[in-house]
């Protein structure tokens, strides 16, 4: 089957001007390079290298992420082209000189020939130089119909070696990742502006940026939110701009999803100023303690750098005062939910502390017994919450357990043994609640934020720095709405939980109160997009979550990560080749790199994006 005829290549292809001419040199399959570790990360099947003529000025234009079709072995007997579609991973120019100078030969000659290739480099002696590329197949193959157009179909074809490579053009990239997520999503303007209210974009893809072709990036806010997602990047990343334009987008261009942000490190009233400021969209910010004026909010959120001395950021905060969406928490009924999956948790911390004291495993090991039992014979699951009747026969149950087998009675195992009665006043269900009030005179009780996130709210932000108090709210707030939701079987409005510093709330290896909040929001991600519930996880040390958690996430975000082990987590997670992932490393402050199961217009391709800054938006609002 010949090359596409010219009309096909010109309005698919692009060469530069006739400066690309490159072809597949081989492709090869690659094959694990270490025994098997669950956090290896996974490389291509394959690796294909093309080279290029040399031409002096396309190493400026060609950039990693930019997409290469091959004629494939399954369009040789089909009447329309069928090409592989190959990512480009690494790019690099090549010299003939240089290539066969040995690091063996003569110094004086390896600094003669050296310096003699400088002066090629402004040539075009395509005899002695060459343009280099490493690509992996993205597992999709391009036909082209002259009648229906361009289709992508799921699957790895093997391309044909020393074929010709083109380069997809901007166009048809536009299509590729767009033309499904539009239809979907209901349409965008006809010009792309990073204006959030007037254009649902992301931001743009890295590609064709020396030549200025904007194109931009539009995802599935219904996907995205049901399905979860996870921002991962390190400290000064942009993991909490990039979410706060992801939200302000949510808010601005659906209809029908919430927004719950548990905010650790206390940024968002201020990444989000100018949405809270908006009337149209009803939201409420709760505090730790109360915020009686602008100076006391100023100084209990943090601000970028740029905006510490910046006097118009307090006037703004001003309006949010005076606009009477700020509250904070009232500490009193803000406790664990305690479910049968909690119990069991807590005794399994106990076990690990008893360690060498075959007594009081012994303990341990009765009431855990007895626990299965109860749950077995009353029908129950780990999730459901305890009843009183659960709680009246645990505390007998673990009293007679550590008499039984003598436990000290200064021990924490006694400690947690004889206090059950109290410390395990079970919450009622989301039926049995009568309603309550959206605030109270003294703050916002849990009863009260909850009636907040099912009531009109759009956005509710838990600014709290207190790591336990947040953790319980996590614990106690997607519990008892998950519940809420199973009781009812409601899916919309959506809501989404957004879990910045998620490495508070889902460690690795929990214990204790971490152990309670991971367990909850892993529950929440195992079961919420049943139910309309959706979660975003944001945190710079990936390794350092608990790998259930990340298991669910269907899209994500990569930005720098500079410690391998992180990289080889996301990679051996998300099925990821490591040597795309390598490329975050060059990355700057905005820049990602996105892969979506569910979000994209293609399934699980890696995009390279630069996201629009959520400062811009800020500064804009600022100047008004």
């Amino acid at each position: 089957m010949p090359a596409p005829n010219e009309s096909l290549f010109k309005q698919y292809f692009t060469d530069f001007d006739g400066r690309f001419k490159g072809r597949l040199s081989h492709i090869r399959p690659t094959f694990a390079r270490e025994a098997f570790r669950e956090s290896a990360g996974v490389r291509a099947k394959h690796t294909g290298i093309i080279k290029v003529e040399y031409q002096k000025d396309l190493m400026g234009l060609l950039e990693e992420g930019m997409l290469l079709a091959v004629r494939n072995y399954k369009g040789l007997h089909q009447r329309r082209p069928r090409y592989t579609l190959l990512e480009v991973a690494a790019i690099w120019p090549s010299h003939f000189g240089l290539s066969g100078l040995s690091e063996e030969s003569y110094y004086p000659l390896q600094f003669e020939i050296i310096q003699q290739s400088v002066e090629d480099w402004d040539a075009t002696d395509t005899s002695t130089l060459m343009i280099r590329m490493s690509a992996i197949p993205i597992n999709y193959d391009l036909s082209l119909d002259p009648e229906k157009g361009p289709s992508f179909d799921r699957g790895f074809s093997y391309p044909i070696p020393a074929e010709e490579a083109f380069i997809l053009n901007r166009d048809l990239i536009n299509l590729m990742y767009n033309k499904r997520v539009i239809e979907r999503i209901g349409g965008v303007p006809a010009k792309t502006t990073s204006e959030a209210r007037r254009d649902p974009r992301l931001g743009l893809l890295k590609m064709f940026e020396a030549l200025q072709h904007d194109i931009p990036l539009y995802i599935d806010f219904e996907r995205l939110v049901r399905y979860h997602f996870g921002l991962f990047s390190f400290t000064g990343g942009g993991k909490s701009n990039l979410a706060s334009n992801i939200m302000r987008r949510l808010l601005y261009h659906t209809k029908d999803v919430k927004i719950v942000i548990f905010d650790i490190a206390c940024e968002y009233p201020f990444l989000l100023l100018d949405v809270l400021s908006d009337p149209k969209i009803p939201a409420h910010v709760i505090f730790e303690n109360r915020v009686a004026d602008a100076n006391q909010l100023v100084s209990s959120i943090v601000r970028p750098r740029d905006y510490e001395a910046d006097p118009r950021v307090l006037a703004k905060l001003g309006g949010l005062v005076r606009r009477g969406i700020l509250g904070h928490l009232v500490r009193r009924g803000v406790s664990a939910v305690h479910t049968y999956g909690s119990v069991l948790n807590d005794l399994e911390d106990l076990r690990g502390q008893s360690e060498g004291r075959p007594t009081y495993l012994n303990a341990i090991g009765l009431i855990e017994q007895q626990v299965n039992n109860y749950v077995a014979e009353h029908a129950c699951s780990e999730d459901d919450t305890v009843a009183k009747e659960f709680v009246d026969f645990l505390d007998q149950t673990a009293h007679d357990a550590v008499e039984r087998f003598r436990v000290s009675d200064k021990s924490q195992l006694w400690g947690w043994a004889t206090t059950r009665a109290k410390a395990m006043q079970p919450s009622p269900t989301a039926e049995a609640a009568p309603p309550q009030p959206a605030k109270t005179d003294d703050g916002y009780t849990f009863e009260a934020i909850q009636h907040l996130i099912e009531g009109e709210d759009r956005l509710v932000c838990l600014s709290i720095a207190d790591p336990s108090l947040i953790k319980m709210l996590v614990s106690r707030l997607t519990s008892q709405l998950l519940l809420a939701r199973t009781k009812r079987f409601q899916v919309k409005p959506y809501i989404l939980f957004v879990f910045d510093e998620a490495q508070e709330f889902i460690p690795q290896d929990p214990r204790g109160q971490d152990r309670t909040s991971s367990y909850h929001v892993e529950r929440l991600l195992r079961q919420g997009r049943k139910y309309g519930l959706g979660a975003c996880i944001a945190t710079q040390r990936v390794a350092h979550l608990n790998t259930s958690c990340l298991q669910q996430l269907h899209t994500f975000f990569v930005g720098t990560l500079p410690r391998p082990y992180d990289r080889s987590v996301v990679s051996s997670t998300f099925l990821i080749d490591e040597g795309i992932l390598e490329k975050t490393l060059e990355f700057g402050p905005g820049e990602w790199l996105l892969a979506s199961y569910t979000a994209t217009g293609m399934e699980n391709v890696p995009i390279f994006l630069r996201a629009d800054n959520a400062e811009k938006e800020i500064e804009t609002f600022l100047a008004k």
